[in-house]
């Protein structure tokens, strides 16, 4: 089974990559794809974003990064996914969630999409966050992955 797991990732945090690890441990293959949000001002270039989370999963043999600027139902159906994986913070992320995959499914005609909670230590993390906190010097430590932070601190 393969799941697909798209997002913008700007930047990738320690709750998305919980949520890669526990997808992996799930699914044959899961696909991260980098994704355009027209509703946000990305920060970092596609190339960094891909560069950063390919280094991230280089341990996770059956986790792949791909960049797609389309609708994510369309990417799904054109490379026969199963699945569109989401995660979720809190409570708060349901309801969009819950929109976006209903809308997904019906123009699918039955692609499914899997919730995944966030683990509780990263409920809190949002990219937003984690650029503010950046303001500050070295505190995003605790946010996003050590080759993000790294990247991030000698660039920004």
């Amino acid at each position: 089974m393969k799941a697909l797991y798209p997002g913008s990732f700007d930047p990738l945090s320690l709750g998305h990559l919980d949520i890669i690890q526990r997808a992996a441990k799930t699914f044959g293959k899961v696909t991260v794809l980098i994704s355009a949000n027209p509703g946000k001002k990305e920060k970092l270039s596609v190339e960094i974003r891909t560069m950063l989370i390919k280094e991230a999963v280089k341990d996770m043999a059956n986790v792949d990064v791909q960049v797609y600027s389309g609708l994510t139902v369309e990417y799904a159906l054109n490379n026969s996914y199963n699945f569109l994986l989401r995660g979720m913070r809190a409570a708060g992320d349901f309801e969009s969630e819950l929109e976006m995959s209903q809308i997904n499914r019906a123009l699918s005609q039955g692609l499914e999409t899997v919730f995944l909670m966030t683990s509780p230590q990263y409920s809190f993390i949002r990219s937003s966050r984690v650029w503010e906190l950046l303001k500050f010097g070295d505190y995003i430590e605790a946010l996003v992955p050590k080759n993000v932070a790294k990247y991030l601190l000698e660039n920004y």
